[in-house]
């Protein structure tokens, strides 16, 4: 029955093209702002040292990934919203089918949407890295993108999940994903690097699970660009730039590593898939 249910969510989401093309449009408007003009800005202050294009490329790049995961479950989930909207819970409500099985359909179906999206982009990533000079990803990293991946769709599911638990109405399923694609650029520290924003900005974006994707993005997908450009530099810069760039984050005085973003992501999907379900519970009595 899931399986069936699963079918019906990615036939629902695939078959309405305006659907998968709003769920790309904050990595499309990342990539065109990139592309067309803050990526010279950017590159303007590296101009002098060496592989600085593929440092800044593979950067946004794995930015984009993670926003990718985000968005894209975010439409996903749409389809859900648009069942309870049109009272076409109901029906399924006073079918055989059993609750939780409902609910896993819609879950499985998004996850595999969010997986299905977030490789199309990371083929496009690379592509446009290989393009602009860059090398091809290894072997050995594209596992660990391929686990980033998992987590991370895994992760944005649970708090999109959670969101949409409140919806019952399309007019605000839309606000909120507006408003989440105008903000995701800056909470993942896409438009502007996290060591450019203010104080308290910063603090935001490093509580926001989703950056903690990124990071770990970042840290797989700039690991050999960061070996060219820093290449005998003293370390104590190299980590200057990898706060800047939001490749660690800094809490304190403690760097933070790829166990610690990856707790995050743990515990994030944890609570808000705990949270969400508690919602809806609710609702359905």
């Amino acid at each position: 029955m899931i399986r069936n249910l699963v079918k019906r969510t990615l036939r629902l989401y695939f078959r309405d093209g305006a659907s998968v093309f709003f769920s790309l449009l904050a990595v499309l408007i990342i990539m065109g702002l990139y592309v067309l003009f803050l990526g010279d800005v950017i590159l303007s202050d590296m101009k002098d040292m060496p592989g600085a294009r593929f440092l800044m490329d593979s950067w946004v790049m794995s930015g984009l990934l993670c926003v990718a995961s985000i968005t894209t479950t975010m439409g996903a989930f749409g389809i859900m919203v648009e069942d309870r909207a049109k009272n076409i819970l109901k029906d399924f409500f006073a079918s055989p089918i059993k609750r939780s099985a409902l609910v896993g359909g819609y879950l499985g179906g998004t996850f595999l949407i969010g997986m299905v999206m977030s490789l199309l982009t990371f083929l496009c990533a690379e592509l446009y890295i290989v393009a602009y000079g860059g090398e091809w990803v290894s072997w050995a990293a594209l596992i660990k993108v391929l686990g980033i991946m998992v987590l991370s769709v895994i992760s944005s599911s649970s708090i999109v999940f959670f969101m949409v638990s409140f919806f019952n109405s399309l007019n605000a399923f839309g606000t909120a994903s507006s408003l989440l694609g105008t903000l995701i650029g800056f909470l993942t520290g896409i438009y502007i690097p996290i060591g450019n924003l203010p104080a308290g900005v910063q603090t935001v974006v490093k509580c926001f699970p989703v950056s903690h994707s990124g990071a770990l993005f970042r840290q797989v997908l700039m690991a050999s660009p960061l070996e060219q450009t820093f290449a005998g530099v003293p370390a104590a810069q190299v980590n200057s730039y990898k706060v800047a760039a939001g490749v660690v984050y800094r809490f304190g005085d403690q760097l933070t590593g790829p166990l610690f973003s990856i707790s995050v992501l743990i515990v994030t999907t944890i609570v808000f898939f705990a949270l969400a379900t508690l919602n809806l519970s609710r609702k359905m009595k």
